[in-house]
């Protein structure tokens, strides 16, 4: 293969198949660290509670663990939250997660802005760009 024909194989692989993520934060730590980077597959079968997405939100990418898919159920009142962090008021304590949603939170629940500190605190599948290669 040619080096043009190989640089645009390659161009195109990374453009449709896999994404190469950086981490900013210590949000997932210990499984990513700071500064890190990943890979994952834009092209999946399903996710799954306990899955790492790559997703869009307010024009990031940000990168989480899937803690509970459409149709669970989450008590947020059972969640760690880190003093100080401001914890929008919601209207019920235990919430039911969409269909096509996602509840996300960090690895590292003492220093990760997630599902639990937004007011629209689903993922939508539709926001999904990657599910981590692990």
């Amino acid at each position: 293969m040619a080096p043009a024909s190989f640089s645009i194989f390659i161009w195109i692989l990374f453009h449709t198949i896999f994404i190469i993520g950086y981490v900013p934060s210590e949000s997932m730590e210990p499984m990513l660290k700071k500064g890190s980077y990943l890979i994952a597959v834009r092209r999946y079968a399903s996710l799954e509670t306990g899955d790492v997405i790559v997703f869009r939100r307010n024009g990031e990418l940000l990168i989480k663990r899937i803690a509970a898919v459409g149709g669970d159920t989450v008590d947020l009142g059972s969640l760690p939250y880190t003093p100080g962090w401001i914890i929008p008021k919601r209207d019920k304590e235990v919430v039911t997660v969409p269909d096509g949603c996602f509840f996300v939170l960090g690895d590292n629940t003492e220093n990760s802005l997630d599902s639990r500190y937004w007011e629209e605190m689903f993922v939508k599948e539709a926001d999904v760009v990657a599910k981590m290669w692990e």
